[in-house]
């Protein structure tokens, strides 16, 4: 404990019994801290898992949305596709926030924006073209949740490292001070026990010897 500490220290039973008070509730504190810490180190595995698998989703999905635009192409020809592409409906994103374990993170919804009947759902297009613009928009849908899972990861990331930096002031140097002043007041109150025990003998052999 350091030195200029020591001297602000009030050296009395009250503050004995409230600084033990104080340590018991740091203590609990600390482990609810590891507790949530355990927790959001499960999720954060098991979200990077997820996104892993995701990857190698988006990898498969581009692949065949090239593939299939290629074959597209080859039926309908490149201007029509390009027509077909500019008359597709809007995609609306919204990103609303969920609570998990006192972390914030986003939720994102997609939803497809109604624009009317367009010609490429009035005219017969060939499959191949149906095929394409399904595989575009499964890769969009997955990558727009890889960004998600990973907005999520981070924010993950930041709380677990924050959790860390308060459990570890709260057990390395919290606690130790609140335990160490509690051993200098109780030190000194048993010295000032003895002092009084002497200074009693001393009177008490003083008034005898009257």
């Amino acid at each position: 404990m350091r030195s200029n500490n020591i001297n602000n220290i009030k050296t009395t039973r009250l503050e004995l019994i409230r600084t033990k008070a104080r340590i018991e509730v740091a203590s609990k504190g600390l482990e609810l801290l590891k507790m949530k810490r355990a927790a959001l180190v499960l999720e954060f595995f098991e979200l990077a898992r997820l996104i892993e698998k995701l990857r190698e989703d988006i990898r498969k999905n581009v692949s065949d949305a090239m593939d299939s635009e290629k074959i597209a192409e080859i039926y309908a020809g490149r201007i029509s596709l390009e027509r077909i592409a500019a008359e597709q409906s809007g995609i609306l994103v919204g990103v609303e926030v969920k609570n998990v374990m006192g972390v914030k993170i986003p939720d994102v919804k997609m939803e497809r924006r109604s624009a009317g009947a367009t010609s490429y759902e009035l005219i017969s297009v060939p499959a191949a073209v149906d095929d394409a613009r399904r595989n575009f928009v499964s890769l969009l849908n997955v990558l727009v949740l890889v960004a998600e899972r990973e907005s999520s990861l981070r924010r993950l990331l930041y709380e677990i490292s924050k959790l860390n930096r308060r459990s570890n002031a709260v057990e390395n140097v919290v606690i130790p001070e609140m335990k160490g002043k509690t051993a200098y007041i109780k030190q000194r109150l048993d010295d000032m026990e003895r002092d009084q025990i002497v200074s009693l003998k001393f009177i008490k052999g003083k008034i005898g010897g009257i």
